[in-house]
């Protein structure tokens, strides 16, 4: 498996991650388990989770179960050392939490950090990403009415500096080893780093946003600055939500998909999505590639360091997408995929 380097922090991890985000609700906790066993058989070290996990659904009752799933099956094999650990910062405005969570600061961070470590049932974390800006953010279809005139400039690169201070104690004493960001903008990204720059913080070395065949935002808003600061890309949703796999096609809603918990799919079933998915199959099956396999090779070919975090709620999903985890796309097939992106861009 191809391993890129995360940001400058002296850290490498495989070009797919493995998804945690079902694990307590659509996945239980065996078969969980499971899916880290069948990763590490096959290289895949790297398992993304967040304080906020499980989804699909997501209630006050279940947040931090994903967590505590992790850490169950650290303590029960003892092998810490061979997963590389991402975990999240829930951050304001959630909904799950009741009354709403406080925003990210100094005096939170370290809280989050050391709740997440119990659960987890370890005495650090590889990687500890910000889930959301405290300023908000235009992902999860969010950027149709996206307005950044109510920020206050000064007070968020305040708050960067001190996030950045608490950070740095916090990798310091072992509790973290490097640090990220997620759902964030060129803007936000470009001054996290000029702030760590300035100051001598922890410098971010991922951002988590979506990417996909459908969702190509980051291309042309955080692609320049991930080459030119060495930030690396954890693309979530790389299948579009389950949409580029095909199993939605004509109308389909198979039993305990994502679709059944969410029909609106996070703003996703638009009326232009079926049109987009249709045209990306017909060149997954004119080249006679798997369109998962196809979906994945595609965001693990960009000219930027990407790492794509795939769900599996099943360990049948998971032992499918290993069989494509080498699969190296051709020209041929790389011409196809952007022209259907120019006959549809931002089909939701």
């Amino acid at each position: 498996m191809k391993m890129i380097p995360l940001g400058r922090s002296g850290l490498s991890v495989p070009d797919l991650c493995l998804g945690s985000m079902t694990w307590g609700t659509q996945t239980p906790e065996p078969q969980a388990h499971a899916q880290i066993d069948m990763g590490l058989d096959h290289g895949l070290n790297f398992i993304d989770t967040a304080t906020m996990y499980p989804v699909n659904p997501a209630t006050p009752e279940t947040v931090g179960v994903t967590e505590a799933i992790i850490g169950n099956w650290v303590t029960r094999t003892g092998r810490r050392s061979a997963v590389i650990l991402a975990t999240k910062h829930i951050g304001e405005g959630s909904a799950i939490i009741p009354g709403g969570s406080p925003p990210i600061s100094a005096a939170t961070i370290p809280r989050a950090v050391d709740a997440s470590l119990n659960a987890m049932q370890t005495d650090y974390i590889d990687l500890y990403q910000l889930h959301w800006p405290n300023r908000g953010s235009y992902m999860f279809r969010k950027n149709w009415t996206y307005d950044p005139s109510h920020q206050n400039r000064q007070e968020t690169l305040d708050n960067i500096a001190e996030c950045l201070t608490a950070l740095q104690t916090l990798v310091a004493h072992g509790k973290i080893r490097a640090f990220g960001l997620s759902n964030e903008s060129a803007w936000g990204m470009a001054n996290w780093v000029r702030v760590a720059d300035q100051i001598g913080g922890p410098r971010a070395a991922a951002v988590q946003n979506e990417y996909s065949l459908l969702c190509r935002l980051f291309d042309t808003d955080l692609a320049e600055l991930a080459v030119n600061e060495d930030v690396a890309l954890l693309a979530f949703s790389p299948l579009g939500a389950g949409y580029l796999t095909g199993k939605y096609r004509g109308g389909a809603v198979p039993k305990g998909s994502r679709m059944t918990h969410g029909p609106k799919m996070g703003g996703r079933a638009t009326g232009r999505v079926g049109a987009a998915v249709e045209a990306y199959l017909g060149v997954a099956a004119k080249h006679g590639v798997d369109p998962v396999h196809m979906a994945l090779a595609f965001c693990r070919s960009r000219p930027f360091a990407v790492s794509a975090i795939f769900g599996a709620t099943r360990a049948a999903q998971l032992e499918h997408v290993l069989q494509g985890k080498d699969l190296v796309l051709s020209d041929a097939v790389l011409t196809d995929l952007d022209t259907v992106h120019r006959a549809h861009p931002m089909p939701f």
